[in-house]
């Protein structure tokens, strides 16, 4: 097993919650999420438990401060494709925010499990701090896309939820869970392919004339 050797400084502690992150995404990305444990993280930093524990309590805050870095890269992807003043029609507006959306996947599939287990296992002071983040990227799209789209700021909130929850039910149904595939495959049913962006971008231009209009 590596040295470990405790963060005394806040940078410190930066790069060490970066570490088990990183070993998250990693596991993430070719497992699903039962199969990871702290011990799973712990084994893969070359870290005992107790090393782990001294940086978070439970796997699930691991996983929301993963989803708060996901999410905020999805807005800020956004805000940038979106420029103020750019002039885009709801068409183009479409097709940029499906592509944005193409890729950021891994935002999506959390949300796959954010309010039904990541959330209900943190701590109150850091659900606090992941809910503040996330009203803060609510609110400078509210500034950004009524002048853009002609919609009332009111009603940004209701676009973003509709569009966060059919990408959310979307990408799941992308995902190669292994259980899945096996079962369909026992049952003689072939998977249909989803093309997500595709699907993103219709559903996304739908959106935008309802709450647009």
């Amino acid at each position: 097993m590596a040295e470990f050797i405790r963060a005394r400084s806040p940078e410190q502690k930066g790069q060490r919650l970066d570490q088990i992150k990183g070993a998250v995404r990693s596991q993430f990305a070719e497992r699903p999420y039962h199969e990871i444990t702290l011990t799973t993280i712990a084994d893969e930093l070359g870290w005992s438990r107790a090393n782990l524990y001294k940086y978070v309590s439970t796997k699930e805050e691991v996983f929301l401060l993963l989803t708060q870095d996901e999410m905020a890269a999805y807005f800020d992807a956004l805000l940038t494709a979106l420029p103020e003043g750019c002039g885009f029609s709801r068409e183009t507006v479409a097709e940029v925010w499906a592509g944005i959306a193409g890729a950021h996947q891994e935002y999506f599939r959390l949300g796959d499990i954010l309010s039904t287990i990541i959330e209900t296992n943190v701590t109150v002071e850091r659900l606090s701090e992941f809910k503040q983040a996330y009203y803060g990227h609510v609110a400078r799209m509210a500034e950004r896309l009524p002048p853009i789209l002609g919609m009332r700021t009111e009603r940004v909130h209701t676009l973003l939820m509709a569009i966060y929850y059919h990408a959310v039910g979307f990408v799941s149904g992308c995902w190669s869970n292994p259980l899945i595939t096996q079962a369909l495959e026992l049952a003689g049913i072939e998977r249909p392919a989803i093309d997500f962006r595709a699907e993103m971008r219709d559903f996304i231009g739908m959106c935008l004339g309802h709450y647009c209009a």
